[in-house]
C-alpha cells in the first residue's frame, strides 16, 4: 500500500504544481480574480494533502504491523483531494454555484483523515 500511496501522491503533487502553473499563466486573463482565489485554495490543498499522503505511505512502510487505519487515512486524503479540490477546479472554471455546495465534503474527508491520522499514532510501533 505504501508504494500505491507514494505514486498516487507523486501524480497529485505534480498535478497541483501543474494546475497552479495554468491558473498563474493560462487563467490570469480568462477568468475573475475570485475565481483565481479559488482555484488557488484548490491547488494549495491538492498540494497539503499530496505531502501529507506521503508522509502517510512513509509512516505504513516503518510499521512492523499493518495499519488499516493509516490505509483509511491515506485513501480519505485521495477521497478529499478529489471532492475538495476537484470542486474548487470545477467551480473556478464553469462558474455553477452549486459546486461549492460538494466542497465541505472533501473537507471533511480531509479532516476526519487527519482525526484518523491521530488515532493511529497512538498504536504505531517502530
Amino acid at each position: 500500500m505504501a508504494q500505491i500511496f507514494v505514486s498516487i501522491a507523486a501524480v497529485l503533487g505534480g498535478l497541483s504544481v501543474a494546475a497552479g502553473a495554468f491558473a498563474a499563466h493560462a487563467l490570469k486573463e480568462k477568468i475573475s480574480e475570485r475565481s483565481l482565489e479559488i482555484f488557488d485554495t484548490g491547488a494549495r490543498y491538492q498540494m497539503y494533502h499530496a505531502l501529507a499522503l506521503l508522509l502517510v505511505a512513509l509512516l505504513i512502510s516503518r510499521a512492523t504491523s499493518p495499519q488499516p487505519m493509516l490505509i483509511a487515512t491515506g485513501w480519505l486524503f485521495i477521497i478529499g483531494i478529489a471532492i475538495f479540490s476537484g470542486s474548487l477546479y470545477a467551480l473556478s472554471l464553469t462558474g455553477v454555484k452549486y459546486l461549492g455546495a460538494i466542497t465541505p465534503l472533501g473537507g471533511v474527508a480531509f479532516l476526519v483523515g487527519w482525526g484518523t491520522l491521530a488515532f493511529a499514532a497512538w498504536g504505531l510501533k517502530f
